[in-house]
């Protein structure tokens, strides 16, 4: 049977995965998932029924419940929306309930395109294209600043940087930590490029890998 062609973009926060992700969906014709918003979604709306972030099995409740159309909530995207998730993907049965979840996104039999920070290693290993996006601190800071400005939150750039060095100190300090290039993965930097030059860049490197999937798509 032919295997389904999953396009597995994995990196940091504000790194600019989300925005190349999307663009490849358009570009390939391809459904896409946003996996950072998944835990997002379980935190903010167990929060929103009055549930505990301490309590486990409500929080895999919400988890095994979501579905990938209830994704649309402005909500999910606010820095509390963030914090929340991190109170939550802690839980064992939480992360089981979001990986299936996940698995059966991607390997829908049209393929898919799915970000976030274990696809290409954990999610999806067979996916034929992987990429790996990512950036210097600085420059994912000023992303993530203008973005939640532009929502209106009341942040400044110094406490987002810190956000990000402090996750980034996390996530290398973990043995357990999903942040992990696959090894068959193109690592993409976008420090120095603009969003046209990064999307273009990640269409070819598809591209490239789509070439070779037509070859052997077994």
């Amino acid at each position: 049977m032919k295997r389904p062609f999953i396009i597995a973009v994995d990196g940091p926060a504000a790194s600019g995965k989300g925005t190349i992700a999307s663009g490849l969906a358009q570009a390939f014709d391809l459904p896409m998932l946003d996996t950072g918003l998944l835990y997002r979604a379980v935190g903010v709306l167990l929060a929103r029924h009055g549930g505990d972030f301490d309590d486990v099995e409500a929080a895999a409740r919400v988890a095994r419940e979501l579905t990938p159309e209830m994704l649309t909530d402005p909500a999910f995207r606010t820095r509390e929306a963030g914090e929340a998730a991190s109170r939550v993907a802690i839980h064992p049965p939480v992360r089981a309930a979001l990986r299936k979840l996940q698995q059966v996104f991607a390997h829908r039999p049209g393929g898919a395109v799915i970000d976030g920070r274990d696809i290409g290693t954990v999610i999806a290993p067979d996916a034929p294209a992987k990429l790996f996006v990512t950036a210097a601190p600085e420059v994912r800071a000023e992303r993530r600043f203008k973005q939640l400005k532009a929502q209106g939150e009341p942040v400044t750039f110094e406490d987002i940087l810190a956000d990000i060095r402090k996750r980034d100190a996390r996530d290398g300090g973990r043995a357990d930590s999903p942040m992990v290039q696959a090894d068959d993965a193109v690592l993409l930097d976008t420090s120095q490029m603009t969003i046209d030059q990064a999307a273009d860049a990640a269409r070819r490197i598809v591209e490239a890998a789509r070439a070779r999937w037509e070859q052997d798509p077994g």
